[in-house]
């Protein structure tokens, strides 16, 4: 057998396992552990809306509030297990590909390691305060102060601010709009689905998804502001961004219909773990 055949059988096997039940279920697990933790921010907004801000409103706020639960040390390793889960499924998909049409471009998988490393990211933060609870990095508020402020310490940092913010913005535009577009049946079992489940992930598919999107834009456009006034103060995080809304003319209905969304989303990403394609 030569040398051809035998990397041809090699990646043959290696696609076989990327779509197997193993990642199949490291896959689900991460959209699980992703659905706790926008539950838990969104529930947390909410009671910042209704004038209990005594926890922020981010990935710390939520794992502190899950590490107070009974058996709390062992659902923050799950969670973390969870992740590392979903970025490993990622990986997958970004050397192999996805399901679906157009699953092999070079977009999509470009798309899926960016995602890969956010997830681990995301995954070593939970791991690293499953093991010291209490002794996380810090808010999201300051470490993004810290990260727009070192970054506008280099050459052109000012621009690579607002550029990183202007991106930020097209992304959070583009999560609303295709889930008003309902772009996610693409990647669900719709057949598998009764139709008041279908109605179901409807409703939580597009309010979680334009509210996930709102948080993000509202982000990205406090990143440019704080690129066009050089002050590093101005960058906010998850927490800020969200006690933000609370400060439009609509007072803290905003935040309130943003972290109700933000509980929908999480709902929405317990469906996912259920009936997407993987």
């Amino acid at each position: 057998m030569n040398t051809d055949v035998l990397v041809r059988s090699g990646r043959a096997r290696a696609r076989r396992a990327a779509r197997g039940s193993a990642v199949e279920g490291a896959a689900r697990a991460g959209f699980t552990a992703r659905g706790v933790i926008y539950l838990l921010v969104g529930m947390l907004a909410l009671q910042i809306a209704f004038g209990d801000g005594r926890r922020q409103a981010d990935r710390g706020g939520a794992l502190a509030e899950l590490s107070d639960r009974p058996f709390g040390s062992v659902l923050l390793w799950a969670l973390g297990v969870g992740l590392v889960g979903m970025a490993l499924w990622r990986l997958s998909e970004a050397l192999f590909g996805s399901v679906g049409r157009n699953g092999r471009t070079a977009r999509k998988r470009l798309l899926a390691a960016a995602r890969c490393v956010f997830y681990s990211f995301v995954a070593y933060s939970v791991l690293a305060f499953a093991a010291s609870p209490g002794g996380g990095s810090g808010s999201s508020d300051q470490q993004s102060r810290d990260v727009t402020a070192r970054v506008m310490e280099v050459p052109a940092g000012r621009w690579l601010v607002g550029a990183a913010g202007v991106a930020i913005v097209a992304v959070g535009v583009g999560i609303g709009v295709q889930a008003l577009r309902r772009k996610y049946h693409d990647k669900l079992k719709l057949g598998q689905l009764r139709p008041w489940v279908r109605r179901l992930v409807d409703v939580t598919g597009v309010a979680g998804g334009v509210a996930r999107g709102l948080v993000f834009v509202a982000a990205g456009v406090f990143a440019v502001r704080a690129a066009v006034a050089y002050r590093p103060d101005e960058a906010k995080g998850l927490d800020d961004t969200l006690r933000s809304f609370a400060g439009t003319p609509l007072g803290p209905w905003l935040l309130v219909c943003v972290a109700a969304g933000l509980v929908l989303f999480g709902v929405f990403s317990f469906a996912m773990a259920r009936w997407r394609r993987v």
